[in-house]
């Protein structure tokens, strides 16, 4: 078994730390030490409290010790890996992000990526960033670091331009509801039980949220080609593909579930899957196709996430962890459906993993520039995780993916010179943008630099804040 040692960078999480810890308990093969550091150190001897629950489960198979580090580099002194997930703010910030661009007609289902609010969230995040890699590199060069946090491809870009050295993947899950969505097409209309998404083979390519697939398999069987039929039956109601939930789950009030009728018009159009939740992929594209207003976003099957809901479902969170950290709640040991537990594996020499990851643009996707931060399968192998070469997308998806990912190398360029102008280029090219002139797209840029000032005017001294 495996001993090594974890960074855990944003150890004070709400909740997907103990999506880690559990993964991590139930890996057989792995053990050691999991370095929790957070800015906020009572969330993270929470955390570390919630660990030493997990180990006593009975059906635990691998114990962790849990410490909380005062410092960074306490945390990765000696690290194999190092686990990157922070929320970069607070959700002032974040409500700034998401709702300020409603006044100028502006709607974001997410507003973390792409758009006004991945703009701004990426002003905040990329220095703290610059921090992160410096750090790896002077304390754990050797570390495996695995990025969860968004604005991912940023984020990503960030730690190999500080760091070019470093051995660095974004892992995001959004590619796997693609899967299981053709997972309940083949079962529709194969006749068969849904396979497990791990059967599903599938060629991925873009950028993160707005990863395609090109090219689907089951047991030989083209899952595309059955695309057309199933999208004829479901697509005006919508199908909610998530496991645990029925088919029509969307339809409630979960502002997290979707119904696939963005995705599914845009395989209509474009012979390609979009391989993200609905609520992603609009962000990347005109706000009228299907971003308008909260009416037109109804009609597409996906739901708006406000900020309120997300500090409601914060404060549940962390009310339910202090009651497992306090033994008056049961932890929940289960497996997820992330992959983070099995790439580490992969890398440690414990078998060989194929999964769509985040990672400079090596020649794996021949028609964007190298250096960009794609999303495409990867080898995952001993101490080596190496690009897959993509298909080639259809030429008007290709469009689509190129503008999104220079705006994403514009803004990452103005933010890394601290050059206000180039940043706010990068911001008014927003596909979400283009139904405003210049001058207002320069008035709310300003609104949201002023509303969020706290956590950028030591990085940005050109700002008026």
């Amino acid at each position: 078994m495996e001993n090594i040692k974890i960074a855990y960078i944003g150890g004070g999480s709400k909740m997907w730390a103990r999506v880690f810890m559990y993964d991590l308990a139930l890996t057989e093969g792995l053990c050691g030490e999991i370095a929790l550091y957070d800015i906020d150190k009572p969330a993270a001897i929470r955390n570390q409290r919630i660990g030493e629950r997990i180990n006593a489960d009975s059906r635990t198979i691998s114990k962790w010790k849990y410490t909380v580090c005062d410092r960074l580099e306490e945390a990765l002194a000696g690290a194999d890996f190092v686990a990157l997930s922070i929320l970069p703010g607070t959700f002032d910030e974040m409500a700034a992000d998401v709702h300020l661009p409603e006044k100028y007609g502006i709607y974001q289902s997410v507003g973390d990526t792409v758009g006004p609010g991945g703009v701004l969230r990426a002003m905040r995040t990329v220095p703290i960033y610059e921090g992160f890699a410096a750090a790896i590199e002077k304390v754990c060069p050797q570390a495996w670091v695995i990025n969860f946090t968004n604005p991912m491809s940023i984020c990503t870009k960030t730690l190999y331009d500080v760091f070019p050295r470093i051995k660095a993947f974004g892992c995001c899950h959004e590619v796997f509801h693609a899967q299981e969505l053709l997972a309940c097409a083949a079962a529709e209309l194969l006749g068969i039980p849904r396979p497990d998404r791990h059967e599903i083979t599938i060629d991925a390519s873009g950028i993160n949220h707005f990863t395609w697939i090109t090219e689907a398999r089951y047991k030989g069987e083209d899952l595309l080609a059955l695309l057309p039929r199933f999208a004829e039956k479901y697509f005006e109601e919508g199908y909610c593909e998530q496991l645990g939930f029925d088919r029509r789950a969307h339809l409630g009030d979960n502002p997290f579930l979707y119904g696939n009728k963005v995705k599914l018009d845009l395989f209509r159009r474009y012979g390609a899957l979009a391989a993200a939740g609905d609520r992603h992929l609009v962000e990347f594209l005109d706000g009228a196709w299907y971003l308008k207003d909260p009416q037109t976003v109804e009609k597409w099957r996906y739901h708006l996430t406000s900020v309120d809901y997300r500090r409601a479902d914060q404060r549940a969170k962390i009310e339910e962890s202090e009651l497992m950290a306090d033994g008056k709640k049961p932890v929940n040991v289960v497996h997820s459906d992330e992959e983070a537990t099995r790439l580490m594996l992969a890398v440690l020499g414990e078998g060989k993993v194929v999964s769509n990851v985040n990672m400079p643009n090596m020649g794996q996707m021949p028609d964007m520039p190298r250096g960009m931060i794609v999303e495409t399968n990867c080898v995952f192998d001993a101490d080596s995780v190496k690009p897959v070469v993509a298909n080639s997308l259809p030429p008007a998806v290709t469009n689509l993916v190129y503008r999104n990912g220079m705006n994403i190398e514009t803004c990452y360029h103005g933010i890394k010179t601290r050059d206000i102008g180039e940043i706010f280029a990068s911001f008014l090219n927003q596909p979400l943008l283009s139904g405003l002139t210049v001058d207002s797209a320069r008035s709310l840029f300003n609104e949201m630099t002023a509303a969020t000032a706290g956590y950028l005017k030591d990085s940005y001294p050109e700002l008026e804040v």
